[in-house]
C-alpha cells in the first residue's frame, strides 16, 4: 500500500495539467505516492503530453466525459494509498505540501 494516491480529473487543460503535474512531482519527492490522471476524452492532446512527460503517472483515457465525480470513482477504485487526495488539474502544489498534509494527519 502507498502512503497517498493523488487523483486528478482532467478535461481540455493541458498547460495547466502540465504545471500541476510538474509541482506534484516536485512534492512527492520521498513519499511513497502515486499519481492518477482521469482523461474525460480531452481535444487538446493532453493525454499524448501525460503519456510524453510523466510516464510514470497512471492515466485513464475516458473516450467520453463521464464528468468530474465518476471520473475520481474510477481513480479511486484502483488507488492504492492509505490517504487519497482529489487534485484539480490547474492546482500547482508547493514542494513541502504532501509532506506537510501526511504529517498532520498523524
Amino acid at each position: 500500500m502507498k502512503k497517498l494516491s493523488i487523483i486528478i480529473v482532467n478535461y481540455n487543460v493541458c498547460y495547466f495539467l502540465e504545471q500541476t503535474l510538474i509541482s506534484v512531482k516536485k512534492a512527492l519527492t520521498g513519499i511513497d505516492g502515486e499519481v492518477w490522471i482521469v482523461d474525460n476524452n480531452s481535444a487538446d492532446n493532453s493525454v499524448e503530453m501525460v503519456k510524453e512527460k510523466f510516464p510514470e503517472f497512471n492515466l485513464i483515457e475516458n473516450k467520453v466525459n463521464y464528468g468530474f465525480s465518476k471520473a475520481n470513482n474510477q481513480a479511486i477504485r484502483q488507488a492504492n494509498g492509505e490517504y487519497i487526495l482529489l487534485l484539480n488539474p490547474d492546482t500547482v502544489v508547493e514542494e513541502k505540501t504532501f509532506e506537510k498534509c501526511i504529517s498532520f494527519s498523524g
